[in-house]
């Protein structure tokens, strides 16, 4: 049987096939969020505005909100307000309380609302940085957020786990990566949305036109443009000195010579704890936990005893390194982290804090690296493969140059380029519309929110204006904005940044729910600590 052919017109375009991409395709094919007021939010205030206006394509996020800094109940000060509120009605108290209420949204289908529209994604399967692994890591790494913040609309996880033959999920169950891509592989068929994707599908030479846009690589043309492409995309590149490293044959199941790791990150991380148990790691990285800490510094050890084991070899490395004697093996704690017990941590891993590769000299299938430390000091170290994972990026050069100047002014200077998008290069420019250009919308990682459950907010927001007609200017709409002082505006930007974007996980949740967070949550210093805020990549 043939298949249909693809319209060459369609009402709006999304480009990405990752979970936010899925999210917005199901509201788009009719499946319409309403407050189901049977089941009330325990925010007395929030539940009497919403059962006025159950319809949550047709909300006002400043009047819904603008309570939530008074309000008794932890709501996150770093996600943008429209992610906050989808969020914590999709799960309310999912921090403190997980499970004690049941969801206060339900999915309407309402086929007369659907919009014709096309889904642009270059990985095989749906899942975006879900369905694609650049690096060595192992796919079998527990995710950073919890089973329950995963499932999308429709056609949970735990639907996922009941179809495919396997246990449900414990509560504090980290799935891993691997569970994940085959769920969102799964979603668009399960929820009868697949027909609108177009997998291997990469979008190149979008312009605007006078009737909308122009997606060239597909002859594809649309009034609505959502940008759903998100922030890890790629890895940054390697200088050209290095990149002969990067070509030595594969060596990961040898124990000898050390493989060379060079980043601070969770790729970082995820590629250590990959690693043969035997096989010597020279880790390379940054310091500066001042100025720009590492995002693993945020893992709480009950939670994440991996990410929190990594750094914590990482501190103790860069404590030797600066000279400081008093240094307490972690393996000599009275409450040590099981993450320690995994290998021989002082004879398999070489921290080297702010160190510098000088030279490189390739001999046969190995290599040796001249390394300069930050005291000065030269050295060698013999390798065998280098993982170089400093960060990665997202892209907007699939936009043609006016079309992403109109995407990326905001009036402030611009340190990122259209091949390096950040979670903070659009972040000043959301945090007052997520239209950053007339009938262009963003969502999921790239509003700098990119933990899955903060990707329903924005996916709302596009939904509404597409289906009950969108602005035509880049004006704060009172449907996404919170006034708040340009003071406030700053704090949060900084924290933002001296948290990586990660501050929700330092503290266990094991932790939190228990009875007394009850009375915990009441207090100033509590609401006011910031733990359940920020975002993280794949998440």
């Amino acid at each position: 049987m043939a298949l249909e052919p693809h319209p060459a017109v369609v009402d709006s375009v999304i480009i990405g096939n990752g979970p936010s991409a899925l999210i917005l395709s199901y509201i788009l094919h009719g499946h319409i969020p309403y407050y189901n007021a049977s089941n009330p939010h325990p925010d007395p205030v929030l539940h009497n505005k919403l059962v006025r206006s159950p319809c949550l394509l047709d909300i006002n996020v400043q009047s819904l909100t603008k309570h939530f800094q008074a309000s008794r109940l932890s709501y996150s000060t770093q996600a943008l307000p429209i992610n906050v509120l989808l969020d914590t009605l999709i799960r309310p108290l999912a921090d403190t309380e997980p499970g004690a209420f049941r969801t206060c949204v339900e999915w309407r289908y309402e086929p007369e609302r659907a919009v014709e529209h096309a889904v642009l994604g270059n990985t095989a399967k749906a899942g975006g940085q879900w369905a694609d692994n650049p690096v060595s890591a192992s796919w079998d790494i527990g995710t950073l957020s919890y089973a329950e913040m995963l499932s999308l609309p429709g056609y949970s996880l735990s639907d996922h786990y009941k179809v495919s033959g396997r246990e449900q999920a414990a509560e504090f169950y980290r799935p891993t990566r691997r569970e994940i891509a085959s769920y969102l592989a799964a979603y668009p068929e399960a929820v009868g949305i697949s027909g609108s994707f177009r997998s291997r599908s990469e979008a190149k030479g979008i312009t605007r036109t006078a009737n909308g846009f122009l997606i060239a690589s597909h002859d594809l043309q649309c009034n609505h443009l959502i940008l759903a492409s998100g922030i890890f995309s790629h890895l940054l590149p390697a200088r050209p000195q290095l990149e002969p490293l990067l070509r030595l044959p594969d060596h990961s199941t040898e124990c000898t010579p050390p493989l060379l790791v060079v980043g601070s990150g969770f790729t970082a991380a995820d590629i250590i704890i990959s690693a043969l148990s035997n096989r010597k790691i020279i880790h390379i990285y940054k310091w500066n936990p001042d100025d720009h800490p590492s995002p693993l510094r945020a893992c709480h050890a009950d939670a994440y005893p991996d990410y929190a084991g990594v750094y914590r070899r990482m501190k103790l490395s860069a404590m030797r390194y600066l000279g400081q004697s008093s240094i307490i093996s972690p393996l000599r704690k009275r409450k040590s982290n099981p993450f320690f017990h995994s290998r021989d941590w002082d004879q398999s891993y070489e921290g080297l804090p702010n160190t510098y590769i000088k030279d490189v000299s390739i001999h046969g299938e190995y290599a040796t690296v001249t390394l300069q430390g930050a005291d000065g000091r030269i050295f060698e170290r013999d390798i065998a493969n280098l993982e170089y994972v400093i960060g990665r990026r997202g892209s907007l050069e699939y936009l043609n140059k006016d079309l992403q100047n109109e995407v990326l002014s905001s009036g402030l200077p611009i340190s990122d380029d259209a091949g390096t998008i950040s979670g903070q290069s659009l972040r000043f420019k959301v945090e007052r519309n997520l239209q950053v250009a007339p009938n262009v919308f963003v969502t999921g990682s790239l509003t700098g929110d990119s933990l899955v459950r903060f990707a329903f907010g924005g996916c709302v927001f596009a939904a509404q204006n597409i289906l009950l007609g969108s602005l035509t200017s880049t004006q704060d709409p009172e449907s996404v904005r919170i006034e708040k002082p340009n003071d406030a505006l700053d704090d949060q930007s900084n924290k933002y940044r001296l948290t990586n974007g990660h501050a929700d996980l330092g503290i266990s949740r094991k932790a939190r729910s228990a009875s007394k967070d009850i009375e915990i949550i009441k207090s100033d210093i509590w609401r006011n600590s910031g733990w359940w805020s920020g975002t993280c990549p794949a998440l």
